[in-house]
């Protein structure tokens, strides 16, 4: 089964504020920003974004792409989409975003290891991603953010992340969305429009996360943790 997983095309309307959360042995970092997010009936809802920027563990550091020139067929899609959230949950295709079997990382440079965080802002990606998000807020620029919707009844989105390749209590057994488990075309990432022809966007993938993937998104034979030439090595033709 598939957890619900979309992307929101919104407004960021609170500038973004750093919060951790622990993990087992680990606390994890996330920047929240308020979205304001259109609903079906016309009016405008509030939403919480929760989007990965690193951990404490340094044996579990975040590879992230921040590019600021960012140009590839999937924004036609994007631009093209009605504001609020679209629910790609079951789709196999862009605009849904799989960075092994899709090309949403093409010309994007390479994966660069988070800083061990120490709950300030000054670590990256951290300090970049929070003067983006900032220019989104005063600038009212277009946003979307690829992620899962939250599962209490609360309107959010996060696993703003690579959504595969993870060990342990995350592998996806194919019967139960009993956690926030692996799938294949549900990963998270984070686009900007400011206008033609600058646009931004963020993707990251934990060191911890193993590739290539089977179908459902569980490490396959042989992986390891993600490279460089990862990116689309999956996509065929």
């Amino acid at each position: 089964m598939a957890l619900t997983y979309g992307f929101v095309k919104c407004k960021v309307v609170s500038e973004p504020v750093l919060k951790s959360s622990r993990h087992k042995q680990e606390i994890q970092y996330h920047l929240h920003a308020t979205l304001s997010v259109p609903a079906a009936d016309g009016s405008a809802e509030d939403w919480d974004s929760a989007i990965n920027v690193g951990t404490n563990d340094a044996d579990d550091l975040l590879r992230y792409r921040l590019v600021f020139d960012y140009h590839n067929p999937l924004l036609g899609a994007l631009k093209a989409a009605r504001p609020g959230f679209s629910d790609l949950t079951s789709t196999a295709a862009p605009p849904a975003l799989d960075f092994l079997r899709g090309h949403a990382l093409d010309e994007t440079g390479p994966w660069r290891d988070s800083d061990v965080m120490d709950g300030s802002e000054a670590p990256e990606p951290v300090a970049s991603l929070k003067r983006l998000l900032s220019k989104a807020h005063s600038t009212s620029a277009d946003v979307y953010i690829f992620g899962r919707t939250y599962t209490d009844g609360s309107p959010g989105i996060h696993d703003v992340h690579m959504n595969q390749g993870s060990s342990g209590g995350f592998v996806n057994n194919g019967r139960d969305d009993h956690n926030d488990h692996n799938d294949i075309w549900q990963d998270g990432a984070v686009v900007v429009d400011f206008g033609d022809p600058e646009c931004a966007a963020y993707f990251t993938a934990f060191t911890q996360q193993d590739v290539p993937t089977d179908d459902l998104g569980n490490p396959d034979q042989g992986s390891h943790p993600i490279e460089d030439s990862d990116a689309g090595s999956l996509a065929g033709g």
